[in-house]
């Protein structure tokens, strides 16, 4: 038989597994960030971390299309393939042609239609939806998928 009288017993109140005062600094910060957001917004302060507008190097129109599998295919302007990639190479792309889709689903406006590849100044390439307006900096989704779509813009 073991004799637990000399081991010390955790006391606390169930209603403070966490301190009250964390509780409190937490719900401040969350208030802090609302006032400063509602702030921002009501007094039309312009956005500050988004990329300058560098000069246009290159640019194509392409068609995107894809399923769930992960299977892509890319047409250029006049209809031609430029990429018909199975599931498991064209991942990226076909989920970037889906948010494209629900952009558009959003929008109210069809779901054909050319996206722009355009790659600027400074090596940055990005995907512009003319249709909606969206667009997405390609740079931030790392290099392999990067490549993905900068090869789409070499001549053929």
């Amino acid at each position: 038989m073991s004799d637990t009288s000399h081991t010390p017993r955790l006391r606390h109140k169930e209603d403070e597994l966490v301190p009250r005062f964390m509780v409190r600094a937490m719900f401040a910060l969350v208030l802090v960030c609302l006032v400063l957001v509602s702030a921002a917004r009501i007094t039309g302060r312009p956005l500050e971390a988004t990329p300058t507008d560098a000069p246009i190097i290159a640019e194509r129109a392409i068609f995107l299309s894809g399923d769930t599998s992960g299977a892509a295919r890319v047409l250029d302007a006049n209809g031609s393939v430029l990429a018909d990639l199975p599931g498991e190479q064209g991942g990226f792309i076909a989920g970037v042609q889906r948010v494209i889709d629900r952009e558009r689903n959003k929008s109210g406006v069809p779901l054909e239609g050319p996206v722009l590849l355009q790659l600027r100044a400074g090596n940055r390439l990005s995907i512009t939806d003319p249709s909606t307006g969206w667009s997405a900096e390609l740079m931030g989704f790392g290099a392999t998928n990067f490549r993905s779509f900068a090869r789409l813009l070499d001549p053929q």
